[in-house]
């Protein structure tokens, strides 16, 4: 017996090996825009608007596994911190449609990266279990209704924190948190909160591409 999912839906492929493509180039991407700001970023916002052509992606195998661990709890509800192209957010949305419920909320800052991401939403159709939220996530993550039952975690790493407390109040136990990007200093914070037993998670390394931290709310 053959058994589908929405991984290999054909649009959902062809879009996916297009950005991955294209995210191939990140890095000369990322040295131009930091050769034009050398005396770097100010808000979050200037940062992501500068940072507009970079796609910043999950690797295809963190893809996967995102695409897994939501099939296995089958959340209700997932929120993801930092939209970019929509790479991770395809991966979420295709889980939550094999699912069969639920809904994926996700927060991007860069207006560009959102019509572009909205258009690949549409094209794989995913669209209707994607709401993208524009703006700063600290913000407009704060009129969520309803429990969070999956997060995951790959914007700007400084905020990853305030975004994960803002949540809390909404986490129930069992609920799990993914961060990506874990070779970066500057989710060290974050790190050190999320692995302290008395901050009520456990947390292990999954060693995937740059790593990612899976913690569960107990």
């Amino acid at each position: 017996m053959t058994i589908t999912h929405t991984l290999a839906d054909p649009r959902v492929e062809v879009a996916l090996t297009r950005m991955f493509a294209q995210a191939a180039h990140d890095e000369a991407t990322a040295a131009r825009v930091q050769a034009q700001r050398p005396g770097g970023f100010g808000s979050p916002q200037e940062h992501a608007d500068a940072a507009a052509e970079i796609y910043m992606p999950v690797s295809a195998a963190g893809g996967q596994l995102l695409y897994n661990l939501v099939r296995a709890v089958r959340p209700a509800t997932v929120i993801e911190f930092g939209t970019s192209f929509g790479i991770s957010t395809l991966h979420l949305a295709a889980a939550v449609r094999d699912n069969g419920a639920g809904r994926v909320i996700t927060t991007e800052l860069s207006r560009d990266k959102i019509a572009a991401a909205r258009r690949t939403f549409v094209e794989t159709g995913l669209g209707d279990v994607i709401t993208v939220l524009e703006g700063d996530a600290r913000e407009t993550l704060s009129g969520i209704d309803g429990s969070v039952d999956f997060v995951l975690l790959d914007g700007w790493k400084d905020l990853c924190l305030p975004v994960l407390r803002l949540l809390e109040p909404q986490m129930k136990p069992g609920t799990l948190v993914v961060a990506d990007d874990v070779d970066l200093s500057s989710l060290q914070p974050y790190l050190d909160y999320v692995r302290s037993p008395e901050n009520g998670y456990q947390s292990v390394t999954f060693p995937v591409e740059d790593g990612m931290e899976i913690s569960c709310r107990l």
